[in-house]
Formats: structure tokens, C-alpha cells, sequence
């Protein structure tokens, strides 16, 4: 008997060890997977060459405008909001409405150190490019230019990489915030050549070789648009490149022609060459350091950021900068498309605004002649699309990284101590006066009311209230300061047809003008609240409500209207008017973000405005490809039909962004378009980003996780009855449900865990 018990002991013991040893290797496979999880790329998930090429989605086939329908971005080489991006260049001009790279190009020029800004309908400046070729040398464009294929390209944000069969060579290139490092393979033994040219379409420039110590240096002068068009915008675009390798011949050439000196100015088409020998499998290493500054200043900057560092190790750290900020939301779901467009729109949200400081601080002063300053805090940025991105994109960047923003509001005061006026829509470092609105006050007053606070607010609204309160005198406001038509804003409560504003690159637009000056003076309101400014507070929120003034009871909608008070006649809700910014009344008459009770006691109750929301996607009058209408699909939450808004953005992710060249519906505008895309997936939009509420929808992934600055960590979830379900039926968030269709800023941030019940079909129908 003791024998049979021992026995069963024993037996017991070994079952327990085989348990113990099997539960061991499955907990160390599962924190293998969690940890392969943690550690999975999502830079690969990037597509550059997404928007290279005309929009191919469904309301993009409406619009007539064919420059509307180019996303116009480009497939930039360079970390999160760099000073310069580095891009292949299929387009030699940096004309208005030219990007360097279309995917349907044939022609392959070199790769250019750009200042495009991502996605817009402007131009480029400060640019030179390089091109390696091979065999004789040659220096016009048309004879140098390689027929290249896509099959012999791969990008990513941080390497590009493109073979050159007429060429035989080999190129890759990798890149710092404000350096690029190209290396060249040679896949054959011959004479190559290194061509650098500044891309002045206006044959300004210069540019130096020095053999000896085997550098080229130069500028590309920068020059204004918008206000001022055409005249010099203070500052240049300047390079410094250096090669490992000695030269065996070198020279400067224009238009074709070589010449026996060191260095050429002020000419057509000018550039520099630097020849070499190599063998095949050779490599030549070229390092090119920027700066809006000095010369001196791009030679600072590559030898504080690249050093003699090689290829590999410069494309290993921005690597992992990329990694990193895309990882700050991670996706887990089986959607492999769906998480290609999502971290494509992350990518294109991440290229602006643009750095403007070199490595010790210096920068151009904004609206200068020349004369540089120095931050003290943070970093200095320009290019602000500031029309655009105010509704999503910067709101995107406030909610990731809270301390960029701040830097970006620093940047903004000192545009508007150094040149007197807070600026509209700052770009190349100049007043531009460009788009509508005052949306720097808007932009301010979302952050500042997210606790992001690491200025002086009250040096900021003092320049805020000057574009709110005062015209400027007729050379500053013909130089683009202050707010277009403020004069007839101020006396009549809206801008009467009467005045055409002749001194805009936007001329009249009365309308959209009117609302959203309404919408800045809101956002003022809230500051001056904040502040204790009460005089204030009272007139500019009365000021906030001047949509009234241009709202027709007669039509249900905002139209043109004279200064005697006549309606401007004839009406038409859907046809582009002369008094409404790239849009229709119909479409414009939704953009009163900061007062839907107003607007829906003018419309005559919720089941009026729902219906009116009704008709504009029935009658496919929702255009996509354009910011005044991106908080539309969301307005569906301030009636009784909330699903309305989940049915809208879900199909609008569906059927307005895709995977391909053509997958954007309209110019991204410095990744407006794609951080509308980030926020509908995520399931929330700011809508009314003043206030730091969020309107929500229905989640796209299974689970995201959004990591924040402050440590903590935001789990949305989404449980679908089927991959149909996109209609919430309850959220719970921390353990708790969670019954409105708005949530704000500070729960996100709290972290937590939000979860979406989601079905197929709306609750109650």
C-alpha cells in the first residue's frame, strides 16, 4: 500500500513539473509575442508616394479645379518637422503650384533639398539639388535627366533609395533635421559627376567650389509670396556639401555653358560640378548641411549633426526618431490597409510646421532684411498653413506634443514683436496675408486652454487684440499685417459686398470672412475671460455672434449682403459664390463650431439642421477636398441622430482615403487632410478646437493606444458584433458609461480606457 501511494506522490510531482515547465515556455511565448508586438515597425506601414498624384477618390471627380485635386505631397526624407526635406525631383521650377515629385513623371533631376510645404498649392524656396551622373558631363537638365521607373525605387521617411540604369549608379539618401547625407554606388567603372544647382527660378544665387578642401557652398535667395510678391523675403536658402573623396575636376557652369572660376552669382540656371573617378562598387559619400542663416551656419549644423558619421548610422537615428513618433499611437488590428493609411497620415502630419533655428539658436528675423536673432527657449518654426491647419492638424499636435506646441506659440509672438502684427498665415518668415480668417488667435486659444502655457499669454493677447481691434496703416496692411476688410468688420458687424478687400491674394469672400473672424473673436473671448478683461470678453463675444448678420431666414443659409442690408442676388446654395473662400453657401453656412445652439435656433430646431445635414450628403454636395467643411460629418451629434455622424466619417475613411498615389482627395495642406484621418480613426475630432472638446464617432481599430507626454496611456477599444459594425450602442470609459457624444481634452489625456460597444445597425432602427 505505502508503495502504490509513493508511487502516485511521485507521479503527481512529475505532472506538476510537466505543468509547471509548459505553463513556463507559454508565458515566456507570450511575452515573446507582447514583446515582438511592442518592438513591430510601423515605419513601415509609411507610403511616401501616397498624394504624388491626382486624387482618385470619389468626391475629388466633382471638382473642377484640377489644382484642388492634387494632395501635392511629396516623399520627404527628413525627421518630424525639419528645417529641410530631401526628395527626388521629377519638376526642376519652384513655381506656385509645382511640387519637386510626381509620381507620374518620367524625368528623374536630382534630389532636392526642399522647402515645399507638404501638400499645399504654394511654391517652393531656398531649394539647390544634387544630382550624381556618370560617363561625360553634361550640365543642362534636359541631357543629364534620367528615365526612371518605380520599380527601382523604395521610400521611406527616413532612406530613399533609386537606381539610375543610364547613369549606372546606385543612390541613396538619409537625413538629420537640418542635413541630408547621400551615398552613391557606382555599378560601373567610370567618371561621375556631383551637379549643385540653386533652383532660383528668379536667376538669383550663388555658388562656390573649393577643390582644395573639396566643398561647395552657396545660397538660393528666398523670395516673398502672396503680399509682396516677387520681392525679397529677407533671408536665403544656403548649403554647404563636403565630400570624403578628392576631386579630379570641378568648375561652375550657367545655362550649359562651363566656366574656368570658382564660384558664379546672379545667373540663369547656375550650379557647380565636382568630379570623381570610381570603380564599380565605389561608394561616394556626399554630406549637405542648411541653414536660413549663413553658409557658415549650414557648416555649423552639419558638424554638430552628422559629424563624420557614415550612411548607415544617420539612417539608424532618424530611424528611430520616426519609430518613435509614430509609435506614440500604437494599432492592433488585422486592418493591414486601414493601418497604412493611418500611419501615412501621421507621416504627412508630422512634416510642419517647419524648423527654423540652426543648432546654436540663430535664425532669419521674421519680416527682416537680412538681420538674424537668437531663441532663447525652445526651437523657432515657420510655415504655418495657418487656414488649414488650425482645425486638426496643429490640435493633433497639441494632444501629442504638448511642448512642440508650445514652442510654436513662442514662435508665433515673436513673429509678432519682430514685425508689429501677429501674422495670418505665416510662411517663408513673411507676412502673406494668404486664406481668410485670423486663425493664430484660434490656434493660441485651443492650446492655451489645453494647459499647454509655456509663454507670455499676455504679450500674446496684446498682439492677438491689435488684429482684432485695430487697422493698420495703408504701407503695413498693403505688406499683409492685420486682418483683411477689419474696417467694414467693425462698423457693420459682417463685410458687406461692397467691399472687395482689393488687398488680398484672396480678394472679396465677404461671407467666410465674416464667420470666421466670428469664430477668432470667440476664441479672443475665452483668453480675455481667462484674463479678467471683462470690457473685452462682452464685445468680442458679441462679436462671435455676427454669423447672424449674413445668415437669410428667407434661404435657411448664409449669402452676400450689402451694406444697406440687401441680399446679394441671385442665390445659388450650391454654385461657387464670389463671397464664399473655395466653397458653397450651402456648405459654408455650417461653419458656427464655437455657437451650434445659435446656428440651430437660426435653422429653425435640431430636426431642421439634421435635415440640412441630410441634404448636403444626399445631394453629394460634401466636398472632402477642402478644409471649411471637415467639422460637417460631425455636427449630426447635436441632433437626435448622432449614428448619422458615425455612418458619415466611417464612410468617408472608405471612400476618401486609400493606399495609393492618387489615395488623398484634395491638397493635404501641410497634413490637414490626413490629421482629419488620425482623429476619425481614433474615433474623435475637434471639431471646435477652442473649446477642448472632441466630438465623438466610432473608432476604426480594434484597439489603439495612445502614449502621452505626461506618462500616462489612452486604451480605445472597439468591440464590433461584426466587421460591419460601425453604430455605438455604449461606451464605457475607466469601468463607467459614458452617455455623451463630446468628450474633452483633459479626460483623454487622464489616460484610461475608452471602449465602443459598436453593432450593424443604428440603436433603434
Amino acid at each position: 500500500m505505502k508503495i502504490v501511494i509513493l508511487l502516485a506522490m511521485r507521479s503527481q510531482n512529475a505532472v506538476i513539473r510537466l505543468t509547471f515547465f509548459i505553463s513556463t515556455l507559454l508565458l515566456q511565448f507570450t511575452l515573446t509575442c507582447s514583446m515582438a508586438f511592442a518592438q513591430q515597425s510601423v515605419i513601415s506601414y509609411v507610403q511616401p508616394f501616397s498624394g504624388t498624384s491626382a486624387s482618385t477618390t470619389l468626391a475629388s471627380q466633382h471638382v473642377e479645379d484640377k489644382t484642388e485635386r492634387l494632395a501635392n505631397t511629396i516623399p520627404a526624407v527628413a525627421p518630424p518637422f525639419s528645417m529641410t526635406q530631401w526628395t527626388p525631383q521629377t519638376q526642376l521650377s519652384e513655381k506656385k503650384c509645382l511640387a519637386p515629385y510626381y509620381y507620374n513623371n518620367k524625368k528623374f533631376y536630382g534630389f532636392r533639398a526642399s522647402h515645399w510645404i507638404s501638400g499645399s498649392c504654394t511654391q517652393d524656396y531656398g531649394s539647390f539639388t544634387i544630382m550624381p551622373i556618370s560617363g561625360i558631363l553634361r550640365t543642362k537638365a534636359a541631357q543629364y535627366a534620367e528615365n526612371y521607373a518605380h520599380q527601382n525605387e523604395v521610400s521611406t521617411p527616413s532612406y530613399y533609395k533609386l537606381k539610375l540604369p543610364q547613369h549606372q549608379l546606385l543612390t541613396e539618401i538619409t537625413a538629420s533635421l537640418r542635413c541630408g547625407i547621400m551615398r552613391i554606388t557606382a555599378l560601373k567603372t567610370d567618371s561621375v559627376y556631383i551637379l549643385v544647382t540653386p533652383n532660383s527660378d528668379q536667376h538669383k544665387g550663388f555658388i562656390q567650389i573649393d577643390p582644395v578642401k573639396g566643398e561647395i557652398s552657396g545660397y538660393n535667395p528666398v523670395h516673398r509670396i502672396y503680399q509682396g510678391w516677387g520681392e525679397p523675403a529677407g533671408f536665403s536658402g544656403y548649403f554647404f556639401i563636403r565630400f570624403k573623396k578628392s576631386f579630379t575636376s570641378a568648375g561652375v557652369y550657367s545655362e550649359g555653358h562651363i566656366f574656368n572660376q570658382q564660384n558664379i552669382s546672379n545667373k540663369k540656371d547656375i550650379g557647380a560640378f565636382a568630379g570623381f573617378k570610381l570603380k564599380k562598387g565605389e561608394q561616394l559619400v556626399v554630406y549637405s548641411g542648411t541653414s536660413f542663416t549663413s553658409i557658415s551656419a549650414a557648416k555649423a549644423n552639419l558638424e554638430s549633426e552628422i559629424k563624420k558619421d557614415d550612411f548607415n548610422t544617420v539612417l539608424a537615428r532618424t530611424n528611430q526618431v520616426w519609430e518613435k513618433s509614430l509609435s506614440q499611437i500604437r494599432i492592433s488590428d488585422t486592418n493591414e490597409k486601414g493601418k497604412k493609411i493611418f500611419y501615412t497620415a501621421l507621416y504627412h502630419a508630422m512634416q510642419h510646421p517647419r524648423l527654423y533655428n540652426d543648432v546654436d539658436g540663430k535664425y532669419p528675423q521674421f519680416d527682416g532684411k537680412y538681420q538674424n536673432k537668437t531663441i532663447n527657449k525652445g526651437q523657432y518654426y515657420d510655415d504655418f498653413s495657418m487656414w488649414d491647419i488650425y482645425r486638426a492638424q496643429l490640435p493633433l499636435i497639441e494632444l501629442l506634443q504638448p511642448d512642440l506646441t508650445n514652442s510654436l506659440v513662442n514662435s508665433m509672438i515673436l513673429k509678432g514683436e519682430q514685425g508689429g502684427w501677429m501674422p495670418i498665415f505665416p510662411c517663408w518668415n513673411s507676412y502673406t496675408a494668404a486664406m481668410i480668417g485670423d486663425h493664430t488667435t484660434a490656434f493660441i486659444a485651443s492650446a492655451y486652454h489645453k494647459g499647454i502655457r509655456n509663454y507670455d499669454i499676455k504679450e500674446a493677447y496684446r498682439l492677438m487684440r491689435k488684429n482684432a481691434f485695430q487697422m493698420p496703416d495703408s504701407i503695413d496692411y498693403l505688406n499683409g499685417k492685420g486682418r483683411r476688410g477689419i474696417n467694414s468688420y467693425l462698423k457693420y458687424g459682417y463685410i458687406p459686398m461692397d467691399d472687395s478687400i482689393p488687398e488680398a491674394y484672396h480678394k472679396r469672400e465677404q461671407v467666410s470672412r465674416t464667420l470666421e473672424y466670428a469664430y477668432d473673436d470667440y476664441a479672443l473671448a475665452t483668453i480675455a475671460k481667462n484674463l479678467g478683461k471683462e470690457k473685452d470678453f462682452k464685445e468680442l463675444s458679441n462679436r462671435a455672434l455676427n454669423y447672424r448678420h449674413i445668415f437669410d431666414p428667407n434661404v435657411g443659409m448664409v449669402r452676400g449682403r450689402f451694406a444697406n442690408g440687401n441680399w446679394y442676388e441671385p442665390f445659388y446654395p450650391d454654385h461657387r459664390e464670389p463671397y464664399i473662400t473655395e466653397g458653397t453657401p450651402r456648405q459654408y453656412t455650417f461653419y458656427v463650431p464655437h455657437d451650434m445652439p445659435g446656428l440651430i435656433g437660426l435653422m429653425g430646431g435640431r430636426k431642421n439642421l439634421e435635415n440640412e445635414l441630410d441634404s448636403l450628403f444626399y445631394k453629394k454636395e460634401y466636398w472632402h477636398g477642402n478644409e471649411p467643411g471637415h467639422q460637417i460629418p460631425f455636427l449630426y451629434n447635436y441632433t437626435s441622430s448622432p449614428w448619422k455622424t458615425q455612418l458619415q466619417v466611417s464612410r468617408i475613411m472608405a471612400e476618401e482615403y486609400g493606399e495609393g498615389a492618387g489615395g488623398l482627395s484634395g491638397n493635404d495642406d501641410a497634413g490637414q487632410m490626413s490629421a482629419w484621418y488620425i482623429f476619425a480613426a481614433l474615433g474623435f475630432y475637434p471639431a471646435d478646437p477652442v473649446s477642448g472638446d472632441y466630438q465623438l464617432s466610432s473608432p476604426l481599430f480594434k484597439q489603439t493606444v495612445i502614449s502621452f507626454n505626461n506618462g500616462k496611456k489612452l486604451t480605445i477599444t472597439a468591440i464590433k458584433k461584426s466587421n460591419k459594425s460601425i453604430y455605438s450602442s455604449k461606451i464605457i470609459l475607466n469601468g463607467k458609461p459614458f452617455t455623451k457624444n463630446q468628450i474633452t481634452h483633459q479626460l483623454l489625456v487622464q489616460g484610461g480606457e475608452l471602449i465602443f460597444y459598436l453593432q450593424d445597425h443604428p440603436p433603434g432602427l
